[in-house]
């Protein structure tokens, strides 16, 4: 049997194919950007039928680039944007609206409502989740309420909910499978993650009918084939994970206690907290990080709103640099004795803050401030909000105080390696800088090489993983001190309330 496996990357602004050999290492990557839609202020909308076609065509490109037919391929995975909602026909297939995608806010006043009524703590024990339009829920039942007859038709059997993953293995497998995983069933809102099935009392509540949805099953599982008109041959699909736990499943964090952190736009953490699912009392989310053999294992995951995305404010919004890779030689030429913090919260602060009217504020400017300081502010500003994060991990669950904490971490950033260093130095612990850093994509093959029977258990993968730099903490304790000392004064003073969270 070939141990090829093609992983399906789709995410928000573009789809990937990445090709990977029996060694587990990329052999030809393809990427296609499609058109983002915005129809009204704060709506984020997404073409279903670009979605599929740059993703039948990338994967189309990397087998071409690897030298493969599609015959030569054991399995393949798909990794995807998470939350990101799709209704379509059972008969036919045609979707009934576009993708409503996970950065729209147009059900902000409906989550309000619900958290109004007093809702909130019974998703959030049901779910590890917060009532927010971020979730899938209140965008589907917009669809059924906005589209004519769709509820109608939902209630009817008629109608097939899915978030992405779910959406093209439909579409792959020509309309035989309609499924997903538990990863991406655990970020709807209608998912018990305890029980391990959809929640009739929150169905209720959002006003979904359950014959919408798919079949929940492990992310390493028989999902059917692909239809062989597609790629040239029918290909088995076996795994599934949204994206943040598909690149946990990459880094190979399978032991309680490890932790990824992922750094593009934004930045996403998840903590394995292994067979119980930790309640956070930080507002941060309780979710399941993979299922294997029927079992879920845990994570604490947190979100930072602006990570990348205040280098590229330095570059299109400042003009400052011209280029991303250039803010680590500036950071390392600036002067040290300014103290300068930037906030990011261009759009509110994320956990462990959650203040949405917040905005971002620039401190310690002095006449001598210039493009070095901002840039050593920008990228430092990433690093306290990662400490901010690991901080409120550990308050919520204590067990992970008392072994070495490494992060490892991937995503655009991880490339400067001043970012890394001053990472470690702030969280006073390692930063292991994977050698593959393709991770996500890397989550998604495993888990179809694994269930393929091509890939070897979790204690053989872990062992293969590889480290291409770790970064240890060389800061004083002092310096660290007077810096974090810095920084939480800067969020206190950008707070909308007021308040620093402690």
């Amino acid at each position: 049997m070939s141990a090829n496996v093609l992983a399906i990357d789709q995410g928000t602004t573009s789809s990937r194919a990445i090709v990977f050999d029996h060694e587990l290492q990329p052999k030809a990557l393809a990427q296609e950007e499609f058109a983002q839609h915005f129809p009204q202020s704060g709506w984020v909308e997404h073409d279903p039928e670009d979605i599929w076609q740059t993703t039948v065509r990338t994967c189309r490109w990397a087998l071409e680039k690897a030298g493969l037919a599609a015959s030569d391929l054991a399995a393949i995975g798909i990794t995807n944007q998470r939350e990101t909602t799709l209704v379509w026909e059972r008969e036919g297939g045609r979707p009934i609206h576009r993708a409503i995608v996970w950065q729209d806010r147009r059900t902000a006043a409906r989550c309000r409502e619900l958290e109004a009524a007093g809702h909130e703590a019974l998703v959030t024990s049901r779910t590890g989740l917060l009532l927010d339009p971020y979730f899938s829920a209140t965008k589907i039942a917009w669809v059924l309420d906005h589209v004519d007859s769709a509820r109608e038709a939902a209630e009817a059997g008629r109608l097939a909910f899915g978030t992405v993953d779910s959406y093209l293995l439909w579409r792959l497998t020509g309309g035989k499978v309609h499924a997903t995983d538990a990863t991406n069933a655990a970020r709807t809102l209608l998912y018990d993650i305890h029980r391990g099935d959809w929640d009739d009392e929150l169905l209720a509540l959002f006003g979904v009918p359950r014959a919408m949805l798919p079949e929940v099953c492990d992310c390493a599982h028989d999902y059917g084939t692909t239809d062989p008109a597609i790629l040239g041959a029918a290909v088995p699909i076996r795994g599934l994970a949204g994206d943040q736990q598909a690149a946990t499943i990459g880094q190979a964090c399978f032991r309680p206690g490890m932790m990824k952190a992922t750094y593009g736009t934004g930045c996403f953490a998840l903590l394995n907290t292994g067979e119980k699912p930790v309640p956070s009392r930080n507002r941060l989310l309780t979710t399941i990080a993979y299922q294997l053999d029927g079992k879920p294992t845990y994570a604490l995951e947190g979100a930072i709103f602006v990570a990348g995305a205040a280098v590229q404010w330095l570059r299109d919004g400042l003009g400052l640099i011209r280029d991303a890779g250039e803010t680590g030689a500036l950071a390392a030429a600036a002067d040290e004795s300014q103290r300068v913090y930037l906030v990011p919260a261009f759009v509110g602060l994320g956990a462990p803050y959650w203040d949405a009217e917040a905005r971002g504020a620039l401190f310690g400017l002095t006449r001598n401030t210039g493009p070095a300081e901002l840039a050593r502010a920008v990228l430092e500003s990433v690093c306290y909000q990662t400490r901010d994060l690991m901080a409120a991990m550990h308050d919520d669950w204590p067990e992970a105080r008392g072994a070495e904490t490494v992060l490892r971490v991937d995503g655009g950033m991880v490339a400067s390696d001043w970012t890394m260093q001053f990472l470690a130095d702030i969280l006073a612990a390692p930063v292991d800088r994977p050698r593959v850093r393709e991770t996500t994509a890397l989550g998604a093959a495993y888990l179809a090489g694994l269930a393929a029977g091509v890939y070897p258990e979790r204690r053989a993968f872990a062992e293969r993983w590889a480290c291409e730099r770790r970064f240890l903490p060389a800061m004083s304790q002092e310096e660290r001190a007077r810096k974090c000392a810095g920084w939480r004064d800067a969020v206190a003073r950008t707070l909308s309330r007021g308040t620093l969270v402690e």
